[in-house]
């Protein structure tokens, strides 16, 4: 390929693109058909969600068992491709049925636009005078969307901010069962001429925030140490201690946790990007000195039980986007039994504390590798080519010789 610069490739079809490819020497035909086969039925939907579209990946979609969230089991859709994590949120939820599940509050779904207005002199008095017009921005903003205020959200609050050179002005939206992205950057756009008028400065950027503070949620949890054994308690709380104190610790810790919750965000069209973007932003303010930190945190009963809590940001809907569009978000919600953005979040926040607790226990205990490596030996096994029967026999006798590499893998399907 000499260049990247393909005139109209946008106006081509799927087909017309993989020819292009193929014409390139980026592909063979044989790779570029393979690709068309493997968008099957959601080939069109695929042109609609993105662009210049050539195929369409497939993460496989599982089901975790065992939970219980607010008295009230669930069977979880998640979408990943990294192993273990579906086993990590079924063995965690199965440890603390006997003590109720996980318990579970959030607040109601508001999410923050801003806006930026630039070139002001006199900082407080734009303030003062953007602040006087609270009620007319009220009545602006819920006239951009009178649907969503007949189902009980809309304008919540207004926050007027001196941030640098710039006033940042926050609007407060309950956006019910929506992700709420469209919804308050359609009214920061509206506002922005007024804002510009009250405050006699230029608005710059208006956008939603992902550091969705307004809407929290958090999960608590208790393990009993009949059942995980007293040494593995002290052990889970150490752990947690070390990422309290430790921002590198920290984050992996909460990439942990995040392999659940975005596993469940991708199986029901949310936007993983935006969670994870406003969950280590939270979690920024969560260390020690207000450092870096952990998202959840660990300590011991009276009775020496383990108790477990998470609290973090979760912007997730059930109406709009990729969520209300495709077929399979569809159906993993069905599974779920979701018909409120809020039991939504409630769950998604569950399953980040008992992945969390699961991956804990392990390192606290024999060592993550040890879950891990099963599930890798089979990959390795089917990278090297095995088939059916093969690719468990290969990822076995790897494991027996404590060499799972895929040379090895290799070597062994050579031998049989």
């Amino acid at each position: 390929m000499t260049s990247s610069r393909i005139a109209g490739f946008h106006s081509l079809s799927r087909a017309e693109r993989l020819a292009q490819l193929v014409a390139l020497g980026l592909l063979s035909e044989a790779e570029a058909g393979a690709l068309g086969q493997e968008a099957g039925p959601l080939a069109e939907l695929a042109e609609s969600l993105s662009e210049n579209v050539i195929g369409a990946v497939a993460v496989p979609l599982g089901v975790a068992t065992n939970l219980t969230v607010d008295s009230a089991d669930v069977l979880v859709a998640m979408a990943t491709e990294e192993s273990s994590v579906i086993a990590a949120v079924s063995n965690g939820a199965r440890a603390c049925r006997a003590t109720g599940g996980v318990s579970t509050e959030a607040d109601d779904p508001c999410m923050i636009a801003q806006v930026q207005i630039t070139g002001l002199a006199e900082l407080p008095t734009a303030k003062a005078a953007v602040e006087a017009r609270a009620q007319e921005i009220a009545e602006l903003c819920n006239a951009c969307d009178p649907m969503l205020v007949r189902l009980g959200g809309g304008f919540r609050g207004l926050e007027v901010r001196i941030c640098g050179p710039f006033l940042v002005v926050h609007l407060i939206i309950d956006v019910r069962d929506a992700m709420g992205a469209n919804a308050v950057n359609t009214m920061a756009e509206a506002l922005a001429p007024k804002l510009e008028g009250w405050s006699g400065g230029k608005v710059g950027l208006r956008i939603l925030s992902n550091l969705a503070d307004r809407r929290l949620v958090r999960a608590r949890a208790v393990w009993r140490a009949e059942e995980i054994g007293a040494e593995r308690v002290r052990g889970i709380v150490s752990a947690y201690e070390f990422a309290a104190h430790d921002p590198y610790r920290a984050a992996t810790h909460n990439k942990g946790i995040m392999n659940g919750i975005s596993a469940v965000a991708l199986a029901t069209g949310n936007d993983t990007r935006a969670l994870e973007a406003g969950a280590h932003a939270f979690a920024a303010t969560k260390g020690q000195a207000g450092g870096y930190g952990p998202l959840s945190r660990y300590g011991v009963t009276a009775e020496g039980d383990l108790w477990g809590e998470i609290e973090l940001p979760m912007a997730v809907g059930i109406v709009g986007g990729a969520t209300r569009a495709h077929p399979t978000a569809q159906k993993a919600l069905k599974i779920m039994q979701i018909t409120r953005a809020d039991r939504l979040a409630r769950v998604m926040a569950a399953v980040g504390l008992v992945q969390n607790f699961s991956a804990l226990r392990a390192l606290a205990g024999e060592g993550i590798q040890r879950g891990h490596m099963g599930l890798h030996a089979r990959n390795l096994a089917i990278v090297a080519g095995a088939k059916g029967a093969e690719i468990e026999r290969i990822a076995r006798r790897m494991i027996e010789r404590g060499q799972i590499r895929e040379d090895v893998a290799r070597a062994l399907l050579a031998e049989s």
